[in-house]
């Protein structure tokens, strides 16, 4: 049962693989402060490599200095081939899953 939407099963199912997409993206990084933020943004990004079968591994990177190289102010920030795709905003998985299609 279902009260007020708890308990709601939130499992998303696999996508069929799409070898194209697999092949476009090299890279997924998250770059964070360490905080719950972050480390949720994180969490989201790994749940959208794998119902998407994209075997790649999110990256979390927080030191500052590295961070900096990519110009960003807010955080957290997805960046998906070395292009930052996302700042500022913790995204559920299917919006990170619509940033990895777009991928360049």
């Amino acid at each position: 049962m279902s009260l007020f939407g708890f308990m709601k099963n939130t499992e998303e199912k696999k996508r069929p693989v799409d070898k194209a997409l697999i092949a476009k993206i090299k890279s997924v990084k998250v770059l964070g402060a360490g905080c719950k933020n972050c480390h949720r943004q994180l969490e989201n990004v790994k749940k959208a490599l794998e119902v998407m079968s994209i075997p790649v591994e999110a990256e979390y990177i927080t030191d500052m200095a590295k961070i900096a190289e990519y110009g960003v102010m807010s955080m957290p920030v997805i960046v998906v081939n070395e292009k930052v795709v996302s700042q500022g905003r913790v995204l559920k998985p299917s919006e990170v899953g619509e940033l990895l299609q777009k991928a360049e």
